[in-house]
């Protein structure tokens, strides 16, 4: 174990511009990666329609974000415990999107979500995948925005898309947004692919997200999720596993 992070307090969302990149697993195992270093994390299922935290991990919580959501309970008490040392906030399945919330509601929950900051080290947002106006409020309120992104050319195109409204929504406050780059087939590779999108970003938006890392691809990363399992515990040895904590330790640095 080593020493939770220096930066208390953050929101960290993790963003996709489309589905199938892996965006949930990652903010899985990044929280179960930060909890193992030591921080005390809060998950959020941000996709409140789909509710994928509670599928990859096989959960059925009696309680959810709906219940923040209309005032009849407050955070703390609709977060569960899981047994990988992180705290998760379920999504509400089947209810509709963010985007869908009125925003009044949608505030409720961003100030539940600013409110656990001084509870917990590390509140991680895995946000719906998609551009719509809530997951994009939810973006901009985060301290820091993780963007995931493959080398399949729909992916880079949809990753820039949510740079730069991320860039435009944040306004004269410099945003933090950082790319990752997943299922790589080297980590050669994952930088040639995260070179392609920096050069857009620098060529059309005047800024340059760093790299935040890049995660190899590995067929163990499929069998986790089918038996919703956490990686980091069904197959610590792995590259994918060590790219991820690679990534969580440089975030508590």
């Amino acid at each position: 174990m080593t020493n939770a992070p220096a930066r208390a307090g953050r929101i960290i969302a993790v963003a996709s511009g489309k589905g199938g990149v892996g965006k949930t697993w990652f903010a899985i195992t990044l929280a179960h990666a930060l909890a193992r270093q030591g921080a005390h994390v809060l998950l959020f299922d941000g996709d409140l329609g789909l509710a994928n935290v509670d599928v990859q991990l096989g959960l059925m919580p009696e309680r959810d974000v709906g219940e923040v959501i209309s005032g009849r309970m407050p955070l703390e008490n609709a977060v569960l415990h899981h047994e990988g040392g992180f705290d998760i906030l379920p999504g509400r399945s089947g209810s509709g999107s963010l985007a869908s919330l009125h925003p009044a509601m949608l505030e409720r929950v961003l100030a539940a979500l600013r409110g656990a900051t001084a509870r917990y080290d590390v509140v991680i947002a895995d946000l719906g995948a998609g551009l719509d106006r809530a997951q994009r409020r939810m973006a901009s309120f985060s301290d820091l925005l993780l963007v995931i992104a493959t080398d399949e050319p729909t992916s880079l195109t949809d990753a820039y898309a949510v740079l730069k409204l991320h860039a435009s929504d944040a306004g004269a406050k410099a945003p933090d947004a950082r790319i990752v780059v997943n299922q790589a087939g080297t980590v050669v590779a994952g930088e040639r692919t995260f070179a392609a999108l920096r050069r857009a970003c620098s060529t059309f938006l005047g800024r340059t997200p760093p790299l935040a890392g890049v995660i190899r691809r590995d067929d163990r990363v499929r069998e986790a999720i089918r038996r919703q399992s956490l990686l980091l515990t069904r197959h610590p040895a792995t590259h994918a596993a060590a790219d991820v904590e690679a990534i969580a330790t440089r975030l508590a640095s």
